[in-house]
């Protein structure tokens, strides 16, 4: 599983503006300055250069938008990030005004294959002590289940080559299939029970205000608790 490098200064972009963004919203450069804390003149030679890679879409004046390669690089090392905050609150007990710089060294240096074996230990978690969502993995597997009871060599486990959203992402009219549904055994048999399985078209319908989420599968309206929207990851039509 050979990947390209990607530098850090990079992916430090790709972080804030998937942090900001959506698939429709633009981040402006004036925000990626203030988070970034660099220049707005160099932020735009930047954004010049991640469109030339392909990464972003740029409109002068408007901001950028991560485009699907982009994003996938993006969810990575934000995956990385988060689940170190949750690594370093959980089983080194730093003290919280420390997490998130402490996780920022550490992210661009995590190989895939420690992530995959932090995530284990931690039993696969899905927010980061900040309650911000962990995407998915991009391990190519069905559940969390499949993932540990897989022995294999990480270079020889196959990368899914679409980039998933959680349900709790999701907008009301956005569609799906579903890809992965993370958790263990407990909430796994919560979201078999519901009738939801790999391959499931889910269509989000709307949401709650006790924090509840409503979603189509064919004909059948089902209310479905956050937690579990937080786990069923979706491939959007």
């Amino acid at each position: 599983m050979a990947d390209k490098v990607i530098s850090e200064n990079i992916e430090e972009y790709l972080e804030v503006l998937y942090k900001f963004g959506s698939k429709d919203a633009y981040v402006s450069t004036t925000t990626l300055s203030k988070e970034l804390n660099i220049a707005p003149g160099s932020v735009t030679q930047m954004l010049k250069k991640l469109e030339d890679l392909g990464y972003i879409d740029y409109v002068p004046y408007k901001g950028a938008n991560l485009t699907s390669e982009g994003i996938k690089i993006a969810q990575k090392i934000t995956r990385k990030h988060r689940i170190l905050e949750r690594f370093l609150k959980d089983i080194l007990e730093i003290k919280d005004e420390n997490i998130h710089l402490q996780a920022c060294e550490m992210e661009h240096a995590l190989s895939d294959e420690a992530e995959r074996k932090i995530c284990h230990m931690l039993d696969h978690p899905d927010t980061c002590p900040g309650n911000s969502l962990i995407p998915a993995c991009d391990f190519d597997f069905a559940n969390c289940d499949d993932c540990i009871n897989d022995h294999r060599d990480i270079d020889n486990i196959n990368i899914r080559e679409s980039s998933l959203l959680s349900i709790s992402e999701l907008r009301p009219g956005d569609k799906g299939v579903v890809r992965f549904i993370r958790g263990d055994a407990v909430i796994l048999a919560e979201v078999l029970a519901l009738g939801v399985t790999k391959e499931t078209t889910v269509k989000v319908e709307g949401f709650n205000d006790d924090g509840t989420y409503n979603i189509s599968i064919d004909d059948s309206l089902l209310k479905i608790p956050g937690e579990l929207a937080n786990n069923i990851f979706i491939d959007l039509f």
